[in-house]
């Protein structure tokens, strides 16, 4: 009895070393893709490209969830859940492949597909973009027959075995050796081809020894921070966020690579001449300092998504002068190497009293490549998605009328002038303090108007002026700081800030769509 039911108690076994084939076939379909990818199109890795597809389809709530949930962190979150996604996928085309062939050869060919849709359809696609997918299908489909082959073959050696029991020459089980020799190979080929090909078409290490190497021109301009700028409160901002801290928020899987020495910037669209700028070009303008704190349409009250810099560069107005817009534009489109749009008002990129730019340098060094290396926009008083466009390539002069960016179809507002609001530093939420005389402490911004006041009110006492830093400029956040005597208990501790227009912050909480959250920050303090 036990000998009869040995085939059906491996059947099991089976089914996971046909999903361990799946798997090692999709390795190998997307390793192929990589490699050819090196020869006719670096942008056609169909991971990047359906994750990038993911990213742009992927409703609202969902890129607010991540954002929220993940931070900076939400492309490498992203990029494990679509690994995870591929690897189970593979899986279930390597059984189907067992059981009801060629189903699994079927769904890898549609997988293939729907990654070559992905990528023939990416901004900047080349005419050869869809061979890599293409011939990744075909090489993982042939690995995939190959192995269920040696896989049939095995599991009809295992019931060969099981009849000859008793028999004196009992037949050999030759497809076992041939399978695992095979998926041996594949994977470990799969592996080091994939990796090596990945890491080739990067190319991180070569454009980052080529930044390293520049220098960047002294200014002609620079910005006086005058004395009392910055309190020396511990958990308190910094007045100048380090760029490695900078928040960071845009629709790139992987940081582009760009060559300055080959980078372009085209002006185009409703001017006078079309004007194409080198780096060198920018650099030729003589660069200035400038600054301008940047926020994020999807930072929430008291969020983290806002950052100071010093940043280096030249007047977006006297790029555009270049060209010469011409009469009836109201809107620049800016786009990213990676096809990235933002929609810009025009009257804040020629407006005399507004420091626009494009910039090079951040905080005393070349912009680093995550921050957009070698040129981005930097535009006080919008939030980014309409302003910050990262590794810039061209500036469209156009109408709202007649274009439409990234983000306006999905929901935000085409113009976003930021809404001012301040945060509390310190004491951080679900932290307990000791009881005694503590400071309050924080930041506060109205970019392109200035901060008048912020007030503090500890529970449902009254609202006290805090003390303000000397501010750099009204492009600028400001620090804030109130001495607090506290008592042993929890605490609600909120904050408000208004103006110099007089205005007051906004009371009424609003969603981060379509145009940026609001709020007074109000924070639970624990103290001991």
């Amino acid at each position: 009895m036990a000998q009869r039911n040995r085939p059906h108690g491996t059947r099991g076994r089976f089914v996971l070393w046909a999903a361990l084939a799946g798997v090692i076939s999709g390795a190998v379909f997307l390793a192929t893709a990589e490699l050819f990818a090196l020869i006719f199109a670096r942008s056609a890795s169909p991971i990047l490209a359906v994750g990038g597809f993911v990213i742009d389809i992927v409703p609202q709530p969902f890129k607010e969830f991540a954002i929220a949930t993940f931070g900076e962190y939400d492309k490498i979150a992203l990029l494990v859940g679509l690994g995870l996604a591929v690897v189970i996928a593979s899986a279930i085309a390597g059984i189907l492949q067992l059981v009801r062939p060629p189903l699994g050869v079927v769904a890898l060919v549609i997988a293939g597909a729907l990654s070559t849709a992905a990528i023939v359809t990416r901004a900047g696609v080349t005419p050869l973009a869809f061979l890599p997918p293409l011939l990744g299908t075909v090489v993982g489909s042939i690995v995939l027959v190959l192995l269920n082959r040696r896989l049939t073959a095995w599991k009809a050696d295992v019931v060969a075995v099981t009849a000859a029991d008793g028999e004196s020459e009992p037949p050999t089980q030759m497809g076992r050796r041939q399978f695992f020799i095979l998926a041996g190979i594949a994977g470990a080929s799969a592996v080091i081809v994939g990796v090596a090909s990945r890491a080739v078409s990067m190319t991180v290490a070569s454009v980052a020894s080529i930044r390293d190497a520049l220098k960047l021109p002294s200014p002609t301009s620079t910005v006086t921070v005058p004395q009392g700028a910055e309190f020396d409160i511990p958990g308190l901002s910094s007045l100048f966020t380090p760029n490695e801290d900078f928040y960071r928020v845009d629709t790139a899987l992987t940081v582009p690579t760009i060559d300055p020495a080959t980078w372009r910037l085209v002006i185009d669209g409703m001017v006078d001449q079309r004007v194409e700028m080198s780096f060198q070009d920018i650099l030729d303008m003589g660069l200035d300092e400038y600054a301008i704190t940047l926020t994020c349409v999807s930072n929430e009250v008291g969020g983290e998504l806002v950052g100071n810099a010093m940043w280096l560069g030249v007047p977006l107005r006297d790029v555009l002068k270049k060209a010469g817009v011409k009469s009836g534009a109201d809107m620049v489109l800016s786009k990213s190497v990676d096809g990235y749009t933002a929609s810009t008002p025009l009257s804040a990129l020629t407006d005399e009293n507004l420091d626009a730019i494009l910039a090079v340098g951040m905080n005393g060094e070349l912009l680093p490549l995550e921050h957009g290396f070698p040129v981005r926009m930097v535009v006080p008083g919008l939030y980014g998605y309409v302003s910050a466009t990262k590794w810039l390539t061209e500036l469209k002069v156009t109408t709202f009328a007649d274009d439409e960016a990234y983000w306006t179809p999905r929901g935000y507002s085409a113009e976003a002038p930021i809404k001012f609001s301040s945060r509390i530093d310190t004491p951080k939420l679900g932290s307990a303090v000791a009881s005694g005389r503590i400071p309050i402490a924080g930041v506060a911004w109205a970019q392109s108007v200035g901060i008048e006041k912020v007030e503090v009110k500890i529970d449902e006492g009254e609202w006290v002026p805090a003390t303000l830093s000397a501010p750099i400029n009204e492009d600028t956040w400001v620090q804030w700081f109130m001495e607090w005597d506290a008592t042993p208990g929890t605490h609600y501790v909120a904050v408000r800030a208004t103006n110099k227009n007089g205005d007051l912050q906004i009371e009424e909480r609003a969603p981060i769509a379509p145009d940026g959250s609001s709020g007074w920050q109000r924070s639970l303090i624990r103290v001991t």
